[in-house]
């Protein structure tokens, strides 16, 4: 059972190896991955009966403490994270994620406690459905997290002609906010980087800032964002402003229109916060734009709720096969319990 299972990682790593080098912005190179990890824990799983005396003792407690306490510590992080989420940034419903993962972690612990005492099938059919379809999306956010990880420490690329710093909402509709300034800073630091490097053409990056006018806006985010950079010392030769945008999308859309219409075929570099960036090389490689994509840092308190919020947009963009197969898990734990 253990060959089997590192067998079965075996390939699976080795489908991965393919796809990062055929593009390395496919979430599918995620799943492929958390798959292999998965296979090789199994493996290792099963052949634990031949480890030393005592090993296998140690690993079937540490795996009970964390089955069982795991969940109740996890919960009451996120409820506490969600908390000062709230205090620090507004009750939005992006800023509330992380507090209602934690409630609904606490729910189906209650329910789940409430089908063992009761012994109710009702109960149990619908707690054993709903984690059947948590394992699911819990799999794919750790697939996510984990190759998002790694995404975000690739090398910085050495042809890119252009530096793409993508936007995001204005203080008082003028003003760059810190999670904004962050993104310029860690724009400006690439394009530092790529200007000491000769280009083969000769020619010096270029570096556009990406954002148009909200309707809160007095002016488009590009425009503030460069004059950011300029007052602090970036040439405004090298500035491009794309103030047409909205979305992330558009941003690539709009910012590809730039490069191809200025100097066609030309690769980039994309910023935008670290907690954005995998979700970014998703849109940049299904918008044709031939870029990598880096982030800059964000405060630690942001992360849960914002990388919940790209999962939640990613698994919304496969949602046909997302769905189709929580559909058909809770199809299999209504037959399930039917039968008991």
């Amino acid at each position: 059972m253990s060959s089997l299972a590192l067998a079965v990682a075996t390939v699976f790593l080795l489908l991965f190896a393919v796809g990062v080098r055929r593009d390395r912005r496919r979430f599918g190179n995620a799943v492929l991955l958390g798959l292999a990890v998965t296979f090789v824990g199994l493996g290792l799983l099963a052949g634990i009966e031949d480890a030393p005396p005592g090993v296998a003792e140690t690993v079937m407690l540490g795996g009970l403490l964390v089955v069982g306490l795991g969940p109740i510590v996890l919960a009451g992080l996120l409820c506490a994270n969600g908390v000062k989420m709230v205090r620090k940034e507004g009750r939005s419903p992006g800023n509330l994620l992380s507090l209602l993962a934690g409630l609904g972690m606490v729910v189906v612990m209650g329910l789940a406690v409430a089908a063992v005492l009761t012994r109710s099938p009702v109960l149990g059919t619908i707690v054993g459905t709903t984690l059947l379809v948590l394992g699911y999306v819990s799999f794919l956010f750790l697939c996510f997290v984990g190759y998002a990880f790694l995404y975000g420490r690739l090398r910085l690329r050495r042809d890119a002609a252009y530096v793409v710093v993508l936007g995001s909402g204005l203080i008082g509709g003028r003003r760059v906010s810190p999670l904004l300034a962050s993104r310029l800073d860690r724009g400006r630091e690439v394009y530092e980087k790529l200007a000491a490097r000769k280009r083969r053409d000769g020619t010096a990056p270029l570096l556009i800032t990406s954002g148009g006018q909200g309707p809160d806006e007095t002016l488009p985010e590009s425009h503030a964002m460069a004059d950011y950079l300029v007052a602090r010392g970036f040439p405004p030769d090298a500035l491009v402003r794309e103030d047409r945008s909205r979305t992330t999308e558009e941003n690539l859309l709009f910012s590809k229109e730039l490069m191809e219409r200025d100097r066609p075929g030309s690769a980039c570099v994309i910023v935008t916060n670290n907690f954005h960036a995998f979700r970014a090389a998703i849109l940049a490689r299904r918008a044709g734009v031939d870029g990598q994509v880096v982030g800059s840092p964000t405060a630690a308190y942001f992360w849960p709720s914002a990388t919940m919020r790209e999962f939640v947009a990613v698994f919304l963009q496969y949602k046909r096969v997302n769905l189709g197969i929580c559909l058909t898990l809770v199809l299999l734990g209504v037959a399930a319990g039917a039968k008991l």
